[in-house]
This record gives structure tokens, sequence and C-alpha cells, in this order.
């Protein structure tokens, strides 16, 4: 939720007209933009490998088609990229031969965090097994 930081402090908070369907544009993932915006059917169909590319160039697919192209170029030149057997040395010698032990610490020496209602239901479940054992106790 955003806060209107320009409103006084007697002011109260601004209620909102719209329903809670509804979300404002900058809380969507992605904008909505104008009808017609984006790539076309015939465009989809092409990166689909429905239509031939020649049925998509007329027209303004021809612009989407080019950058389509491109970057499927550059993605198959990078795909291609290996790293230097020199660098992948650097790093393997970096490593060290085996797991660091002194790092890992026992789950008994690790520092132990519980919340308040945590304490509350050990503490309640230890006086119901205490009265337990002293009615069992006192019975025999």
């Amino acid at each position: 939720m955003l806060d209107d930081l320009h409103r006084g402090p007697d002011e109260g908070p601004k209620r909102s007209s719209r329903s809670n369907g509804e979300r404002p544009m900058a809380d969507r993932e992605v904008p909505l933009g104008p009808q017609g915006s984006g790539l076309s059917m015939a465009v989809h169909q092409w990166l689909d490998g429905e239509l031939p590319e020649a049925a998509v160039r007329k027209g303004e697919g021809a612009r989407d088609v080019e950058f389509w192209r491109r970057l499927n170029g550059e993605l198959q030149e990078r795909s291609r990229l290996r790293t230097p057997a020199y660098l992948e040395a650097q790093i393997m010698s970096a490593l060290p031969d085996r797991a660091p032990t002194a790092l890992i610490t026992p789950w008994w020496r690790r520092e132990m965090v519980l919340s308040p209602a945590a304490i509350l239901g050990g503490a309640a479940a230890l006086v119901a097994l205490t009265a337990l054992a002293t009615a069992v106790l006192t019975r025999s």
C-alpha cells in the first residue's frame, strides 16, 4: 500500500474509490498498454513456427521479425562462447581441496532462538506432563 506523505496527521487516511479487485497501474507486474500495442498475432505465430517468415515480413511485422532474428543470432553466438582454459584452472585452483569443517557448527553449539509462544507452550506441556506423572505415581 502506498502512503500519502503529503497529508497532515489530522486529515486521516484517504479512502480509495476503486474496488478491491482493481489495482493501480504501479502495482501491476506488467503494465497494460493501449490496445494494439505489442506483437501482432502473425509475429507470435511465426515465432511458434506456425507461419513462414515471408508472411510476417509484410507491413508492421518486418521490424519485429528483424528484431527477433537479430536476437536469435546473438543468442546462438553467445551459446558457443566457452570459458578459457586458463580462467577455469584459476577458478578450480582457488577452491579448497575439501570442505572446511571449522566453519560447520554442530547443532548443540548453535544459537537457539525461541518465540514467547513456544516457551509458554513448552512450559504448559511440562506442567501437564508433571501432573500426569504425579497422578500415575500416587495411584500405585
